[in-house]
């Protein structure tokens, strides 16, 4: 018995078996092998394929059915995991109408802008959680305005996840969980936002019927199964953003835990009990996978730009030439805590939304010619972005989140003890490194929304637990330290 997970990235579409009763990943594979193509016909801009996206999934579904062995038959439930925020229409023939409108194109920030002040900011805060901001509610009314033609023609709106379940199943739905990351949501009503519907001039028709995230969402049709080496009739029983369903993959479901990934920019991703927002919108808020009208389970969401991102730009251009990662991490932590007074404020990569959208900048602030050399700034910059991390994780405190365990996979900036190690001590958080992926939560979470598992603890027992990073208490002083004087350069 094995379950299929999916994960629609903007660079490639990964696919993953799991061992339904092992709860292990039996195979896996993605495609394309170099990234996937993002068209930019103006600055700003960032479309793809729905088909590109559909093509690489065959590639990598065939790939692992062939690589593992496993019959179609034994495949027992299928979950979605998808780049967040893009836009995909379809006429009533369930055609695609023009490319997606995916998660970086800027082009809609001008109308999220407008509707932020029209309908209120206090309203869309308390009601949406968010400003309407660059998401989908607010690319959809850039196509309103700008393709007036196309946009008479539009049967249903999509999420990308949406899109791939209608492929599957032939059915158009959609979930709560999706409908609060594209601004469709309002979360006082429990029903789809009339604030948003009414200002942008949308007629609710377009809004796919809304099922659960965990539940039967169609069933793989035989033409379809016959195309991916597949059984009919498997069900579609998960579908969930790449951001929920990274913190599901590393079973964070309840309050007080968080998710965080640190590769070229970082997310820390925490779980709210309650409906709250932040009034200065410098966190995004958004259904959790476990969301009931019953039982609050928000998702906030903190992106910092600047992350791995100036841990490379420091080995390119500050580190001794040829050195490795690990190597550089060994030099770095031959200096003591706070760097001897060095601070980096890492923030090189864009506008920060936790900044209130400013840009501010790289800025390296007490560096002193006759003490500091390479391996200061080393440190330094790590520190400088796990201090960025503990700043935004703050206003998520403020929001009402008590941070206490984060969980992460092993991989980019958590392979740095520096990093893990100043994390900890600077939060006061246990860390918890994992093996897993996006893919492979996607198949447990099918798992759950099947009822293979019978609860998130079921099916994640199995999830390997690579590193345990406790706070060390002795040096919890020297940590506050450096960090407020961090924070002093702000």
């Amino acid at each position: 018995m094995y379950l299929l997970g999916v994960d629609i990235g903007s660079s490639s579409v990964k696919a993953s078996l799991v061992n339904a009763e092992t709860g292990k990943c039996v195979a896996t594979d993605f495609s394309p092998k170099v990234e996937m193509e993002i068209m930019a016909v103006k600055a700003g801009w960032a479309e793809q394929s729905p088909e590109a996206w559909w093509a690489n999934m065959k590639n990598a579904i065939q790939s692992i059915m062939s690589k593992s062995g496993v019959s179609g038959n034994e495949i027992k439930a299928i979950g979605i995991s998808y780049q967040m925020h893009g836009l995909v229409l379809v006429d009533k023939n369930k055609e695609v109408l023009r490319p997606s409108i995916i998660w970086c194109d800027s082009r809609a920030v001008p109308y999220g802008e407008k509707a932020f002040k029209a309908i209120g900011e206090e309203q869309c805060l308390s009601h949406l959680l968010n400003s309407p901001g660059n998401f989908t509610a607010s690319k959809l009314a850039w196509v309103k305005e700008n393709e007036p033609e196309l946009f008479a023609k539009i049967y249903k709106i999509m999420l990308p996840g949406d899109y791939i379940a209608m492929r599957l199943t032939g059915e158009i739905t959609t979930t709560v969980s999706g409908l609060s990351e594209g601004m469709f949501w309002d979360f006082k009503t429990n029903s789809v936002s009339e604030d948003v519907m009414k200002y942008y001039g949308f007629d609710a028709s377009v809004i796919p019927t809304i099922l659960p995230t965990f539940a039967d969402q169609g069933k793989v049709t035989a033409d379809i199964a016959a195309e991916l080496g597949l059984a009919a009739g498997i069900p579609v029983t998960y579908r969930a953003g790449d951001q929920p369903n990274n913190a599901l993959s590393l079973n964070v479901f309840n309050p007080g835990e968080i998710a965080a990934t640190a590769g070229t920019s970082g997310v820390v991703y925490g779980v709210n009990g309650h409906v709250n927002y932040d009034p200065q919108s410098r966190v995004n808020t958004f259904a959790h996978v476990n969301h009931t009208a019953d039982t609050t389970r928000l998702g906030v969401l903190l992106c910092v730009n600047g992350t791995g991102i100036l841990n490379s730009w420091m080995k390119k251009n500050v580190a001794p030439e040829g050195i490795s990662y690990n190597e550089m991490n060994e030099l770095a932590e031959a200096v003591a805590i706070g760097s001897n007074g060095i601070s980096i404020l890492p923030f090189g990569n864009g506008a920060e939304r936790m900044l209130n959208n400013k840009e501010v900048g790289c800025s390296v602030h007490g560096i002193n010619f006759n003490k500091h050399g390479k391996a200061h700034l080393l440190r330094a910059a790590q520190e400088g972005i796990v201090f960025s991390f503990a700043y935004g994780m703050e206003v998520m405190q403020g929001m009402g989140i008590d941070t206490r365990v984060i969980r992460a996979g092993f991989a980019n900036m958590f392979m740095s003890p520096i990093f893990r190690d100043t994390l900890a001590g600077v939060t006061g958080a246990t860390i918890e490194l994992f093996d897993t992926d996006g893919s492979v939560g996607a198949a447990k979470g099918a798992g759950i929304g099947a009822g293979i598992y019978k609860s998130n603890v079921e099916a994640f027992a199995s999830l390997e637990k690579l590193k345990v990073i406790e706070p060390n208490k002795a040096q919890e002083e020297a940590y506050k330290a450096a960090y407020e004087l961090w924070k002093s350069k702000l």
